[in-house]
């Protein structure tokens, strides 16, 4: 889904490293969303994609977003609470990524179940998030929009 209000720019004025968002980047179902793993610090997450990201002014929780261009609506969030990981998800739909199934974006609701089994629906506004564990599909007009990781129990609207 579209970013509240993003701001872009190295976090505390911090020069950024050299990383960057994954070009294709890839879900590992219940374990990582483009290298990005729930628990780990956030320390971690700069080493891996950058200190040049954009800060959700409006969230309940700090939110962190990496996109390929400044401004971009593509990308991936990252939730932080208490100095981790507490969920990441993809923002509208970046190019190339798909889950390690194979499942890539745009694929109809009925493959994504196919392929991951048992899911719980959660009717978000607007679009379905299927739950299977930590692994939340988001799911728009009867397709793949989205990947993300959260904890159990969570809710996966945001």
């Amino acid at each position: 889904m579209a970013p509240p209000g993003p701001r872009r720019g190295a976090a505390r004025g911090e020069p950024a490293l050299i990383a960057a968002l994954p070009a294709a980047g890839l879900l590992v179902p219940g374990r990582s969303l483009g290298g990005v793993r729930l628990g780990e610090p956030a320390a971690h997450v700069r080493r891996q994609l950058g200190s040049d990201f954009g800060l959700c002014r409006g969230c309940a929780t700090t939110t962190w977003y990496f996109t390929y261009r400044r401004f971009d609506d593509k990308g991936l969030a990252v939730e932080l609470t208490r100095g981790r990981v507490s969920a990441v998800y993809t923002l509208w739909q970046p190019s190339g990524w798909r889950a390690r199934d194979g499942l890539r974006f745009g694929a109809p609701e009925g493959q994504v179940t196919k392929a991951v089994g048992a899911v719980v629906p959660v009717a978000s506004n607007g679009y379905t998030q299927l739950v299977a564990g930590t692994t939340v599909y988001t799911i728009v007009d009867g397709k793949l929009w989205g990947f993300g990781l959260m904890p159990n129990r969570a809710s996966p609207c945001r």
